[in-house]
């Protein structure tokens, strides 16, 4: 499968150092406004896992200045589009009329709208869609995931999931909220996105945090309550900016026990509720390779991604846009309807 990555910013140069571990996929071209990354100059490039990947080798790649032009190449069957979460619907759509398959950097969109639009795109052009949501693929959270789905310990009682890190400096749309949704909604998108696989929609839900756009704060901490009494809090956002730094964790109880993981090199660990305690090993794959070996199978065989569904994609979407006005007002406890 020949891709092309379209951005060179922090998400699109991971991208880029995946795809050249996946047998059978070929880095055919990128695309890039700015010509030094296009050289392969990725030492400006920073992230909130750590900075770029310096200087990555480009020879034999075709590289484009603008999108229509990467578009319009016949030799590529698959983009990757890392851009601005405010560009994803248009380019997605675009790419799917010139019949590319698209996989896009998480939220799949700014708002429902352009996510039901990508939707509408996949189907009307017979193209793959699937966003990169990665702890899906991420073995820390495979192990929760199997915990919860094969049932063993019962069910879910109570979840806490947690994300936060400095206020971003490398990229300028990340401090316009109407590009890229605001703090909470871009960092802990990764997190709803997991509550609602794991244990589907909430009944109800609330939120409070503080936002101050100037000093680049932009926190949240929401509860989404589950018939049967099962709460899921989900905290974190963007901090001051420096050198604060980037951390995940959860812990979730279910009826037999609880699972629990934090960042920095802690392992997930079972906690049963008889005092048992076991350490969960973990394969040592990578969730980004993972996530792409994944939808490039999908593309080789036509099927749609099962495991990571655009429309599941859309309803983290929809949740986050729903816990943002509960924010707003002020931790309104809000009906579900989505």
């Amino acid at each position: 499968m020949r891709v092309a990555v379209l951005g060179l910013g922090f998400m699109g140069s991971t991208h880029i150092e995946a795809l050249r571990h996946i047998e059978g996929a070929e880095l055919a071209a990128v695309y890039s406004s700015d010509d030094k990354k296009l050289a392969g100059d990725l030492s400006r490039v920073g992230g909130n896992l750590g900075t770029g990947n310096g200087h990555v080798d480009l020879t034999g790649v075709e590289k484009y200045k603008d999108v229509e032009s990467a578009l319009a190449d016949s030799a590529i069957d698959a983009v990757d589009i890392c851009l601005p979460t405010y560009l994803h619907d248009v380019v997605a759509v675009d790419a799917m009329k010139a019949g590319k398959h698209v996989l896009v950097e998480k939220p799949i969109a700014i708002d429902a709208y352009g996510a039901d639009r990508m939707m509408a795109a996949s189907r009307r052009f017979k193209r793959v869609l699937m966003t990169g949501h990665v702890l899906r693929f991420s073995p820390e959270y495979e192990v929760l995931r199997k915990a919860v789905r094969q049932g063993a310990l019962g069910g879910p009682k109570f979840a806490q999931f947690r994300r936060r890190c400095a206020a971003p400096q490398w990229s300028d749309w990340l401090k316009d909220s109407s590009k890229c949704g605001g703090g909470a909604f871009d960092l802990l998108i990764h997190d709803i996105d997991m509550v609602l696989h794991l244990f589907g929609k909430p009944k109800a839900v609330a939120a409070s945090g503080v936002v101050d756009h100037k000093r680049g704060l932009d926190s949240m901490e929401a509860q989404l309550f589950y018939d049967g009494g099962a709460v899921a809090i989900v905290s974190g956002g963007w901090l001051y900016p420096g050198e604060y730094p980037f951390s995940a964790e959860y812990s979730v109880t279910l009826e037999g026990g609880t699972i629990e993981w934090r960042s920095g090199g802690r392992p997930p660990m079972r906690y049963g509720a008889d005092g048992s305690v076991e350490v969960l090993e973990t394969l040592g794959w990578d969730g980004y390779r993972a996530e792409i070996e994944y939808f490039l199978k999908c593309c080789r065989t036509g099927q749609a991604p099962e495991f990571c569904p655009p429309a599941e994609s859309a309803d983290a979407v929809r949740m986050m846009a729903l816990l943002v006005e509960a924010r707003n007002r002020n931790g309104a406890k809000l009906a579900c309807r989505l």
